[in-house]
């Protein structure tokens, strides 16, 4: 059943993946700036070198056909050659990525250890200083903008008490690189997750079924953890589920520059600096097929923690 479910949701995926294709195809060739210029750099007054060069990229064709060659590429799984690197954009993506997806793991990681606890316990204490000052620390986390933060746990944690390096990849300075971006990652995640939880537990707390189970003498640490918090976490996967496109997008862009972390996010800012079209086009279609992917793994989850959900 579940397997048949999969196959039904990527097949309803496919239109909205062409979808994406196309707009990621007319944003990207619209937008300002020439890459047969910026490849050619000063030799872009050479009218017959740069004419010739343009032919040899395909890019004096019109733009749909194109578009219908690049699709083509993609549905053989290519997304073409860099045109500053001279490589298969895929084998550039694959060799970011393994350090973006660490970098949002310790992020979830992070804003789920803090967040769900912190959501708990201030649904518990309504309307008390401990559910303001959660109050406040969500707003604090929701407001801050990325490279602020960044620049602000930097100056603090590497600048005056030089506990965490400032930048760097894992293979330089080991795992310990991994915490300053990773918390500047999850705290606007935390943020929301900890409304998220405080909310949901809220309206579960007052459900008549919690009502009975503390009449008949249930503890309340196995009403809060066995019978609310599972029906509770519904609308917090959802929450994540779709953050994971901002821990791969803007988050990853800010962060990862910020800390010169060699993710895909900083190989998108280089490559839109160079105007790699190939490269830029490939990093956003990969980015959008990773939220097309987590959207599908929240509602498998749906099923885990709610067995009323059925697959259909």
């Amino acid at each position: 059943m579940l397997f048949k479910y999969v196959i039904r949701r990527f097949i309803a995926l496919i239109p909205v993946l062409l979808g994406i294709t196309l707009l990621v195809y007319l944003i990207i060739h619209f937008a300002p700036g020439d890459p047969v210029a910026n490849m050619l750099g000063e030799t872009y007054f050479d009218e017959d070198q740069y004419r010739e060069l343009r032919h040899q990229l395909g890019f004096d064709r019109p733009v749909f056909i194109q578009y219908l060659k690049w699709l083509g590429r993609i549905c053989k799984g290519e997304l073409g050659r860099s045109l500053i690197r001279k490589r298969p954009v895929i084998d550039l993506i694959m060799e970011r990525f393994p350090n973006t997806a660490m970098l949002a793991g310790v992020g979830i990681f992070f804003a789920l250890l803090i967040a769900i606890p912190i959501g708990i316990y201030t649904a518990v204490h309504q309307d008390t200083w401990i559910d303001n000052t959660g109050r406040v620390l969500a707003l604090l986390g929701v407001s801050m903008p990325a490279f602020w933060r960044g620049l602000m746990l930097m100056l603090v944690f590497s600048w005056y008490f030089r506990i965490f390096p400032s930048g760097g990849s894992v293979s330089e300075k080991g795992l310990i690189a991994l915490v300053l971006p990773g918390i500047s990652l999850g705290i606007s995640l935390a943020a929301i997750v900890m409304r998220m939880t405080r909310s949901s537990m809220l309206e579960v707390l007052r459900q008549d079924y919690i009502k009975t189970a503390r009449a008949k003498g249930v503890g309340e640490g196995s009403v809060l953890f066995k019978h609310s918090l599972k029906n509770a976490l519904i609308p917090v996967v959802t929450v994540v589920g779709l953050q994971i496109g901002y821990l791969f997008g803007t988050g990853a862009i800010l962060t990862e520059t910020v800390f010169s972390w060699p993710g895909i996010g900083r190989l998108a800012i280089q490559a839109i600096l160079e105007r790699d079209v190939p490269l830029i086009q490939g990093i956003i279609l990969f980015i959008a097929f990773v939220f097309v992917l987590a959207n599908l793994l929240v509602d498998v989850l749906y099923v885990y923690l709610d067995p009323r959900i059925e697959y259909t």
